[in-house]
């Protein structure tokens, strides 16, 4: 799985929000906040091949976290930004 192509993170008065540019994005309506772990998650994957493990990884090496808690919001996570739109 990669983040969808047309799709950047930016930092917004200190919110770390995700922008649509490009035409295949032209209907995207929706304002997405990232909270700090999720921007770090995006920021480490961006332009990556990824999957539900990577981000758990990602979440155990730069957090204090036990790795269901991480799996299960890394899941949550994906599944989120797959609903959304912003993977392929």
């Amino acid at each position: 799985m990669r983040i969808k192509k047309g799709f950047e993170l930016r930092e917004v008065c200190g919110e770390h929000i995700i922008v649509a540019y490009g035409r295949e994005n032209i209907n995207f309506n929706k304002v997405i906040s990232l909270n700090e772990s999720a921007a770090f998650l995006w920021e480490n994957i961006v332009d990556k091949d990824f999957d539900a493990e990577t981000l758990t990884s990602l979440l155990q090496q730069e957090y204090e976290v036990d790795a269901d808690t991480a799996r299960r919001d890394a899941t949550a996570l994906l599944d989120e930004w797959t609903k959304v739109g912003l993977t392929e």
